[in-house]
């Protein structure tokens, strides 16, 4: 049976996490050296509809769907857009991970020595065309477009507080190989469709974009980022509390919290479901609650200044 390296973005996978799987498999498959046997992007989960738009546009094929079962013995794993347990393939066994390319805070213990690149930019597609240039491996127009998609995304349009300088160059390297000369233009779209969950369920759109933390307590954190936030919140709130009530005692977490930020705006509001989180949250940002909902002014990244706040309540 052909031994295989399978490249995973984390579970409820984002453009950021499928995209630069993608580019990390024409990495080691243009060079040897990283001696990888056959590297195959693939996914822990379905596309969302902003990679659906992305992939659509550009007409690119996705990578395809995996599960624990299809991994065999002699298979191998390298990570990306992640490292911790929460966030992997169910059931992965973590003696199988020979690498972690991603640019979060390290939270795993593994239990042999492997390669990591982990560097604190906005977009892991960032650090792999990083790698890219420094292997002096070329890509063409159609990886290029959906790795400065991936950096738009994951940047917020560069007005994420994650956003670095190094996000800004790479993309504007990459938009001159994909030919597209307009940014702000091409981020509206990206954010469009971003915003478009006409085609979810309030329980879709919670479990959407979400990540599970361990902070003493276990903490779901939602996002959903839109050019529309009021009028989710104006007509969707009773259905999404409604459906987050569902989702945390499916998760059987202690938190769960849903941010709605407009990217537009560069406004993040957060919905909460009882007292406990109300308190949580009122100590965290310092804020009121008022009818379910804080307003949290101008804060875009759940990594770098949603999760530390409330980690540092519940720590």
């Amino acid at each position: 049976m052909t031994k295989k390296t399978y490249i995973i973005g984390h579970l409820k996978p984002d453009t950021d996490s499928i995209v630069a799987a993608m580019a990390l498999e024409h990495l080691y498959k243009s060079k040897s050296c990283f001696g990888y046997d056959n590297p195959q992007a693939v996914r822990s989960d379905k596309l969302n509809p902003e990679t659906i738009y992305i992939f659509n546009r550009f007409d690119v094929a996705p990578p395809g769907l995996i599960t624990n079962e299809d991994i065999n013995d002699e298979d191998q794993i390298v990570l990306v857009d992640h490292n911790e347990a929460s966030q992997r393939l169910i059931g992965l066994n973590q003696d199988k991970i020979v690498d972690i390319v991603d640019h979060h805070k390290i939270n795993c213990n593994l239990s042999k020595p492997i390669f990591m690149t982990i560097k604190a930019w906005g977009s892991s597609a960032t650090i792999v065309y990083f790698l890219l240039k420094n292997n002096q491996v070329s890509i063409d127009k159609k990886l290029a477009s959906i790795m400065l998609a991936a950096i738009i995304s994951d940047t917020v349009g560069f007005k994420s507080s994650t956003t670095t300088t190094t996000d800004k160059e790479s993309a504007e390297e990459l938009a001159k190989i994909a030919e597209i000369n307009d940014l702000d233009t091409f981020a509206l779209d990206i954010f469009k469709a971003k915003s478009d969950l006409s085609k979810l369920s309030a329980k879709e759109i919670v479990k959407n974009d979400f990540k599970v933390y361990e902070f003493s307590k276990k903490v779901f954190i939602g996002q959903v980022e839109t050019v529309d936030q009021e009028d989710l919140l104006k007509t969707k709130k009773q259905e999404l509390l409604q459906a987050m009530q569902e989702v945390k005692d499916e998760e059987e977490v202690d938190y769960l919290f849903l941010a709605i930020s407009d990217v537009l705006k560069v406004n993040s509001k957060i919905i909460c479901l009882s007292d406990s989180e109300k308190e949580v949250l009122e100590k965290s940002f310092e804020v009121g609650v008022e009818d379910s909902v804080i307003n949290i002014g101008a804060k875009l990244s759940r990594k770098k200044e949603i999760a530390p706040a409330i980690e540092k309540v519940l720590k």
